[in-house]
């Protein structure tokens, strides 16, 4: 069965007058698509998850590194919140989904999917839709840039670590508090990278945070994710506020 959308489309370009051969008229097109979207991921609920029934909680997505691509879900938590929430007797306060991103594929060019979980999660899970956060290290740094500058409408907050993005796109977000991460001796994706993120953000009015370790080189999510006052950061903030 066509669609409205379709049908109109087809209108439009039906009515088109074609320009004589040699010469460029102008056009227009309309066309409705559907896409289908799927993938793995590790679910955390923390452990007051059962025992209050009608409460909502935060929200975490973390995007993994490029090390940890593959087809073996619970690589997602060799580093990153998960991994924290689980070494930790009281756990952390919020709903953590960590996709898996496959073996030949980058984060930033699979914003459907990370929607399309975040959709998934929200619906299945007491999420609270104020309080969703994103954060991810070095691929899933550049993947938080990437996912938040274009869909700011969903995010209170982001941390992106190790990463870089596009700085043209940067004012997108500049409605979303960032805190931002690196090590001052990063080899593999320089520190630059975050700083000209930075910088767009200031430019357009934003307040971001950047955090640089003097003596770490790529590896700056350790220190970042065992900080206590990244999570608490996370929950000073709500969407839109």
């Amino acid at each position: 069965m066509l669609t409205l959308a379709f049908i109109l489309g087809s209108v439009a370009l039906g009515c088109s007058t074609a320009g004589a051969a040699g010469s460029a008229t102008p056009q227009s097109f309309q066309r409705t698509l559907s896409l289908t979207v799927k993938g793995q991921y590790l679910l955390y609920l923390p452990p007051g998850y059962e025992k209050e029934p009608e409460k909502k909680w935060p929200l975490i997505l973390f995007l993994h590194g490029a090390g940890e691509r593959g087809d073996d879900v619970q690589r997602v938590k060799i580093h990153g919140p998960i991994k924290v929430a689980e070494s930790l007797p009281e756990g952390l306060p919020f709903i953590i989904a960590a996709p898996l991103c496959p073996a030949d594929r980058w984060w930033d060019r699979m914003l459907p999917e990370l929607n399309g979980l975040l959709d998934e999660v929200t619906s299945r899970w007491r999420v609270d839709p104020e309080r969703i956060y994103c954060t991810g290290l070095s691929m899933g740094g550049f993947g938080t840039w990437a996912l938040v500058s274009e869909h700011p409408e969903r995010f209170a907050a982001a941390a992106p670590i190790c990463g870089g993005g596009n700085p043209w796109l940067a004012c997108r977000m500049k409605d979303v508090p960032v805190w931002a991460f690196h090590g001052a001796k990063d080899t593999v994706v320089p520190l630059e990278q975050t700083e000209r993120m930075v910088d767009a953000l200031k430019k357009c009015g934003a307040e971001p945070r950047l955090t640089v370790y003097p003596e770490a080189q790529h590896d700056s999510w350790t220190e970042t994710y065992n900080n206590p006052g990244l999570y608490e950061w996370f929950l000073q903030h709500r969407r839109g506020k």
